[in-house]
């Protein structure tokens, strides 16, 4: 299958897994995927993560986190940069998510961090996304 934006597949096989209540959701692994998704669960929308290798490329099999009343951690996923319209941020510009309550996910020069950790260091970059 060709994927046009394979991070936007990603966040929304997440984001209709949670809608859903299901517990897991497979989807194709990339490094790109793999490091977005091991930041989420670093975050605590997602409990697990795990590669397969099956076939060609293998994939993630992902458990989504919910909290005690079963309810989804994941409310909402925006998709902020997209192939058709790449938007960028320097490091005091990183939008803050839901009034610091969500996360920003940056692609930096040394790689995908949130938004706190890029502010941190003082580096800008490539906004991928936000989720609350």
């Amino acid at each position: 299958m060709l994927l046009t934006d394979p991070i936007a597949d990603l966040l929304t096989r997440v984001r209709n897994a949670a809608r859903a209540k299901h517990r897991t959701l497979r989807a194709p692994a990339s490094k790109v995927n793999r490091r977005l998704a091991e930041l989420l669960k670093r975050e605590g929308y997602l409990t697990r993560v795990d590669f397969v290798k099956e076939g060609p490329q293998g994939y993630l099999e992902i458990e989504v986190a919910y909290d005690s009343d079963n309810q989804p951690v994941l409310s909402g996923v925006r998709r902020m940069s997209r192939p058709g319209l790449r938007r960028y941020a320097s490091s005091d510009g990183i939008p803050r998510v839901r009034a610091g309550l969500g996360t920003v996910i940056l692609s930096t020069s040394r790689g995908l961090m949130t938004g706190a950790e890029a502010r941190k260091q003082h580096i800008g970059g490539e906004l991928i996304c936000s989720i609350w």
